[in-house]
């Protein structure tokens, strides 16, 4: 497997604080990676800055091939990293299936036909196939965040970034989201997840990722991790966690 994802020497700072301080990171095509940490660990900033949403100060980024930082990769490498927010940022004037099929037509050059096409298929995929002529306002929290992994993958991208896709919803939406994503790992898409789901983390990943103070701390397999954590950071967090 070939790496989709290679980071060295990651720096971001805000002013005097380092939100991001010297991360090393590769993914391999096909590998789920989960990222777990404490609030303000920099566990967002990091995929914000693969996709660059947040541009870094030092290190590099590179995404199949593509040079974070450089503006002539700049358009391509967003196509080629798809992201999931928190918030649903769903078009309300437009139909869910406009939605999934909008950024393939202006994006990837496809007729509106193909477009809708790809975006009915997608959404049947999440199990929306009877919300595909509907309105975001129509929808429950849990059935726009759907939309939105659909049209993450109506891009056909490398790799899907997440950023705590479920944080918004309310506790009951949260397992059909993660249901979705749980299928998408079984199918060999590449997957980077920030999350504060551990029973998920557990289930979902190949590998995880423990972030604190912008550092990566420990990572290793879910078993690893979750069952025999060496730094004491990470136990601390993980009893912090089970008490909550």
């Amino acid at each position: 497997m070939a790496p989709i994802i290679e980071i060295q020497g990651l720096i971001k700072t805000y002013g005097t604080f380092k939100a991001l301080n010297g991360i090393d990171l590769v993914v391999e095509e096909g590998e789920v990676v989960v990222i777990i940490g404490p609030s303000g660990s920099g566990k967002s900033t990091l995929i914000r800055c693969v996709n660059q949403l947040e541009a870094h100060d030092k290190g590099s980024i590179r995404v199949h091939g593509l040079e974070a930082g450089r503006p002539q990769d700049l358009s391509r490498l967003r196509t080629e990293a798809g992201m999931v927010f928190q918030s649903f940022n769903l078009f309300p004037h437009m139909s869910v299936v406009r939605n999934v099929a909008l950024a393939p037509v202006r994006v990837r050059g496809l007729t509106w036909q193909e477009a809708n096409a790809r975006a009915r298929k997608l959404l049947i995929r999440v199990g929306l196939a009877e919300q595909v002529d509907k309105f975001p306002n129509q929808l429950s929290g849990g059935q726009q965040q759907r939309v939105g992994i659909a049209r993450a993958l109506a891009m056909e991208p490398k790799v899907l970034l997440f950023d705590e896709p479920t944080s918004a919803l309310d506790p009951e939406m949260v397992g059909e989201v993660l249901d979705v994503i749980q299928h998408l790992a079984r199918t060999g898409v590449t997957l980077v997840i920030v999350t504060h789901e551990m029973g998920f983390a557990r289930r979902v990943a190949d590998r995880v990722v423990f972030m604190d103070a912008g550092r990566i701390v420990e990572a290793g397999a879910p078993s690893a991790l979750f069952d025999a954590p060496t730094d004491p950071r990470l136990r601390t967090f993980l009893n912090s966690i089970l008490k909550s």
